[in-house]
C-alpha cells in the first residue's frame, strides 16, 4: 500500500504558480495546500525549467493511435498463439512433458 499521495499536474500547477507569485510564504502555502515546502520548491522549479517549452513552435504532439492497424497487430498476435499452441503440443511426444 502506497503511503505517499499523487497530486495531480493541475495542482503542481497551481501551487507552484501561487509560489511564483511570492504573495506567501512557501511555508503558508504549505499549509494551505496540504504539501511538504519541499515539494513546492521542486514544482516551483520544474515549472520554472519547463515553461520555456511552452512557447516553442511545432510543438510536440501525442501520434494518434491507428485503429486499423491496432486491428492488425491483434489479428498477428491471434495467429502466432494458435500457432504456438499447436507447436508446442506437436513437440510434446519428443520433448516429454
Amino acid at each position: 500500500m502506497s503511503k505517499r499521495k499523487q497530486h495531480s499536474p493541475e495542482f503542481k500547477a497551481k501551487v507552484a504558480l501561487e509560489a511564483l507569485k511570492g504573495e506567501q510564504t512557501v511555508a503558508d502555502l504549505a499549509s494551505r495546500f496540504g504539501v511538504h515546502p519541499t515539494m513546492i520548491h521542486q514544482w516551483k522549479r520544474a515549472l520554472l525549467e519547463g515553461a520555456s517549452g511552452v512557447f516553442e513552435r511545432g510543438s510536440r504532439k501525442t501520434p494518434e493511435i491507428d485503429e486499423e492497424q491496432v486491428k492488425e497487430l491483434h489479428a498477428k498476435i491471434g495467429e502466432l498463439a494458435v500457432a504456438n499452441d499447436f507447436l508446442s503440443r506437436k513437440l510434446k511426444p519428443w520433448t516429454g512433458k
